[in-house]
């Protein structure tokens, strides 16, 4: 019997502190041989990565794909900018929300769906500090009633 593939999963942890997420959407992405090596091994970061609409394509900055270490002198660049593959008709809704003040597009995770490197981005408004904190104390909250639900049992 076939195993089920393996799911490698690279995540931004800290965009779900730092944002309030409206709508998010998978997308694919344009790699080349050795990202794509690299990122099978987990040596991805989405720390300070986000998307960007140029002449009507949508592009992911920032992120950094380590080299792959059996990779000869045709090496990719680990921080250079990497295509997003969006239908025409989820540019268009992209470009329309993103007029809006405050909004941006942030990949909260990378992953591979199939042979495929799939990445989850996120249309996002950024948190007041007031935000994060009370965001902290209900976490806090629930993780607290977990624990005395779990005592009393």
């Amino acid at each position: 019997m076939a195993e089920a593939p393996q799911r490698i999963t690279i995540s931004n942890r800290k965009a779900r502190h730092d944002y309030f997420i409206l709508e998010a959407l998978e997308t694919g992405i344009v790699l080349t041989g050795t990202e794509v090596k690299s990122l099978r091994k987990g040596n991805a970061n989405l720390q300070d990565s986000y998307a960007d609409l140029k002449n009507g394509e949508v592009w992911l900055e920032g992120m950094h794909i380590s080299p792959y270490e059996h990779g000869s002198i045709s090496n990719h660049e680990p921080t250079r900018r990497r295509k997003l593959l969006l239908q025409k008709k989820q540019i268009r809704k992209l470009i329309g929300s993103l007029k809006e003040k405050g909004l941006t597009l942030v990949p909260l995770s990378v992953y591979f769906k199939g042979p495929y490197a799939k990445v989850e981005l996120a249309l996002v408004r950024g948190k007041k500090s007031y935000d994060k904190r009370e965001a902290i104390a209900k976490r806090d909250a629930e993780r607290d009633m977990a624990r005395l639900k779990r005592s009393r049992v």
